[in-house]
């Protein structure tokens, strides 16, 4: 894999707003409230929020910090749009730096920051409950996901992403590294705030981090959430499925059916599943998540120096 000129940033970012525009209108498809209404009411239903938010006042709430509250909102799309650099795309990629799988698990703890920045700025109760939130769940599935992301630079010997992606041209990672493919979408929907991993956005919390963004503030921290989710699909593909590997088609095509696969099962999940308390997902991830992957990930290693030896 190469990697593309610098302009292509703006063809990359582009891509992933696709995807994320696209996972919206799925998400609007898959919404048991708007069952009654016609499939195309519930495809446009992403357009009509956009322009009522670009419409919309911003409210604003008693002294608050402004800085930090702009950046939290803002935080998660630029995040996206920063992983998905590295991320190849028909074994071509904005940048491939040696350490592009440590690139994507760093933006993920900037994610932190950030999340948690959207709550404190925002200087209300339920906003603050739910950066706390965030914080907590993000500590329940960080380690998981380090080892997880471990997996495949181990098999491949590299944490560059083009040596990720050839080191699958005979199987697939996640043939042999089927719980390290779990708990990575897991880790996904986690910092994204998305299916069982919502309680930063409850509802028993007005919305927890989106209880106070409003107009295009809301707007873009939505938009974020998307992003985050089609970036993390799109760092699956090529971690986990090969990226641009598979028969007949021409790779980006691959990478790209791959990547819309992945997507679409993460945004069907929402629904689906009930979301689970912080507390509970700490206890699951440090006492049986954790303990699955760190087996796993020494299966890896043993494989590895038994073919590489």
């Amino acid at each position: 894999m190469t990697a593309a000129p610098v302009w292509s940033v703006l063809p990359a970012a582009a891509l992933v707003l696709a995807y994320a525009s696209g996972a919206a209108v799925l998400d609007g498809l898959l919404d048991p409230a708007d069952r009654d209404r016609g499939a195309g009411v519930r495809a446009g239903r992403p357009l009509w929020e956009t322009a009522r938010l670009l419409r919309q006042r911003r409210r604003s709430t008693v002294t608050p910090d402004a800085l930090l509250w702009r950046a939290g909102a803002a935080g998660p799309l630029v995040v996206a749009l920063l992983m998905a650099v590295v991320v190849p795309m028909g074994g071509r990629a904005v940048a491939d730096p040696v350490v592009g799988v440590v690139w994507f698990n760093a933006l993920d703890v900037a994610l932190w920051l950030l999340v948690w920045s959207a709550g404190w700025g925002a200087n209300g109760v339920y906003a603050l409950v739910g950066g706390y939130r965030y914080l907590a769940q993000a500590l329940a599935y960080e380690l998981p996901l380090m080892f997880a992301l471990t997996g495949p630079a181990v098999a491949a010997g590299s944490l560059r992403m083009s040596e990720v992606v050839a080191a699958q041209h005979g199987l697939w990672f996640v043939v042999w590294m089927p719980v390290a493919f779990g708990v990575f979408l897991g880790a996904v929907a986690g910092f994204s705030l998305w299916g069982p991993f919502g309680y930063p956005a409850g509802r028993d919390v007005a919305g927890g981090v989106l209880a106070e963004p409003s107009g295009v503030d809301r707007l873009v921290l939505l938009a974020g959430r998307y992003a985050l989710l089609a970036a993390g699909a799109a760092m699956a593909s090529a971690l986990f499925l090969g990226g641009p590997a598979g028969p007949v088609l021409p790779g980006w095509l691959w990478s790209a059916l791959k990547t819309a696969l992945v997507l679409a099962a993460l945004v069907a999940v929402r629904r689906r599943m009930p979301v689970l308390r912080a507390d509970r997902v700490m206890r699951l991830a440090w006492l049986v998540v954790l303990p699955l992957t760190l087996a796993q990930l020494l299966v890896v290693a043993v494989i590895a120096v038994v073919v590489g030896g």
